[in-house]
């Protein structure tokens, strides 16, 4: 016996607008067996004594879609084995159904037939509905897995399977992620029969409508208004090709990697002083100033056909995977200790079978501000044991070379002063390594410090109305220390 299983679609409306090959297949089948009962056509056919096995029970017994869609199919399967079925869905076999998906993945395992005949989507009857053409750029989407980066607002949307308020309250969340509460959405129920319902609501109503069910979709016009998309990163795309196109803005059209490099390392240090100050809403702004900067960069690169915005996302984004194997391909770790051991290890494969530099601190940027440039070269001698295990050297070091300055500051020798102040400063790094303190951290605090600490004074020193070059050294210094006491 042909193991066989014929899948219709059951159209989106009433009896008379269902095909009449589907209807005759309807007929003639002796076991079917229909996703859920609750759709116009079932009633009618029942009446006309159709018997159907439904999978409505199915749905109480799971929280996730994709556990009744696997017991549908496996039921479905099961039954396939030793007789000829008819499976009947909503709508089309192929638009929006995911039971048929799965079917035909896993019916040839079993060697079963699988026969789609056909029928009419919700689709067209929607495009009417609407008075739209879906040429003009269209997207359909699936209200149970709706994901906020698939979105296209630019183009009209359709979101299908809004079941009931659970969903459409989900999916109103993430639509006011990118669009205004009082944005206006049409609430489609039962397109194309009879009780067919088109009612615009504003967003932030979505998930308060009495008459959502299994037949209800979501209309989203397409966004005009583009102030509402300031926050996408294509956007920004946008703006910064125009700013460098040929209509653009004169300084930015001239600037190259060159004359832009400074400005990439003014931006991240505004960016540290806003993070260091906690101030959220500058830091929000100097974040953005350094992605202006990536923007331009790239830019630059994709006006000079070199490459794009795309490439530097795509090789930092696989970068990221690579360098994780521990989140995306299932490797095990301790700790964070561990990770970064891994990364270092990773890298370094990374760079087989690349030309070699002439030495391991060739890695480390030029650029760098001194005292991280100096942290980075320590770190990478130690990798390969240039390094004293101990604390204790290292401040016999610091001294030795206090010492050494002290002659050079005896002779009054500027130019060995300048070097032997520099070893000092070198020496100190490795104790702050030792004790895994950042350097630059460590003296931004300390500059921090003494800004707050002598704002202080120059405030006292205010408030008693003098200058304050009236004040003694001594006396400076004890408000100075009123500071300390006050924890600036």
């Amino acid at each position: 016996m042909m193991k066989k299983i014929t899948v219709i679609g059951l159209g989106a409306g009433d009896l008379e607008q269902l095909p009449l090959g589907v209807y005759r297949l309807l007929q003639k089948a002796d076991h079917i067996y229909i996703r859920t009962n609750e759709h116009p056509v079932v009633q009618d056919l029942m009446k006309e004594g159709l018997h159907f096995n439904s999978f409505d029970n199915v749905y109480e017994k799971y929280d996730q879609f994709e556990e009744v869609y696997e017991e549908i199919v496996n039921v479905l399967i099961s039954e396939a084995l030793h007789k000829e079925i008819l499976y009947a869905v909503p709508g089309h076999p192929f638009v929006a159904e995911r039971t048929v998906q799965l079917l035909v993945d896993k019916c040839s395992k079993y060697g079963i037939e699988i026969n789609i005949a056909g029928g009419q989507s919700f689709l067209d009857s929607t495009f009417t509905s609407l008075q739209i053409d879906p040429i003009e750029g269209f997207q359909f989407l699936d209200a149970t897995s709706l994901q906020r980066q698939q979105i296209q607002y630019n183009q009209h949307i359709i979101i299908c399977q809004m079941y009931d308020q659970f969903i459409a309250s989900e999916v109103k969340l993430t639509l006011m992620e990118d669009l205004p509460d009082d944005y206006e959405v049409m609430i489609l129920t039962a397109i194309g029969s009879e009780a067919e319902e088109v009612r615009k609501v504003p967003l932030y109503e979505l998930d308060r409508q009495s008459t959502i069910s299994n037949l209800t979709s979501l209309y989203v016009p397409p966004v005009n208004d583009e102030k509402l998309l300031y926050h996408t990163f294509s956007s920004l795309r946008s703006v910064i090709a125009i700013l460098r196109g040929p209509d653009g803005c004169p300084w930015d059209k001239k600037q190259t990697h060159q004359s832009l490099k400074k400005y990439i390392l003014e931006e991240a240090y505004e960016l540290v002083d806003a993070i260091d100050n906690d101030d959220v809403w500058n830091t929000i702004e100097e974040l953005g100033d350094v992605l202006l900067q990536v923007m331009l960069h790239a830019q630059i690169g994709d006006d000079d056909g070199l490459f794009n915005i795309d490439d530097v996302v795509r090789s930092i984004t696989e970068k990221m995977i690579r360098r994780h194997p521990h989140v995306f391909a299932g490797e095990r770790v301790v700790d964070s200790d561990e990770v970064v051991y891994n990364w270092e290890q990773i890298k370094q494969d990374e760079k087989k079978g690349m030309q070699h530099s002439a030495s391991l601190l060739e890695e480390v940027p030029k650029s760098l501000p001194g005292l991280l440039r100096a942290y980075k070269y320590q770190k990478k001698a130690a990798q390969v044991g240039f390094d004293w295990d101990d604390v204790s050297p290292m401040w016999d070091k610091v001294r030795e070379e206090i010492e050494e300055f002290q002659v050079e500051a005896t002779n009054h020798n500027q130019k060995n002063m300048l070097t032997e102040f520099g070893d000092i400063l070198f020496a100190l790094v490795n104790i702050s390594r030792y004790y895994k303190i950042d350097p630059e951290e460590a003296i931004t605090s300390a500059n921090n410090k003494f800004f707050k600490r002598f704002r202080f004074i120059e405030n006292t020193v205010r408030d008693e109305g003098k200058e304050i070059e009236s004040f003694s050294l001594e006396q400076l210094d004890e408000i100075w220390t009123s500071a300390k006491k006050k924890g600036l």
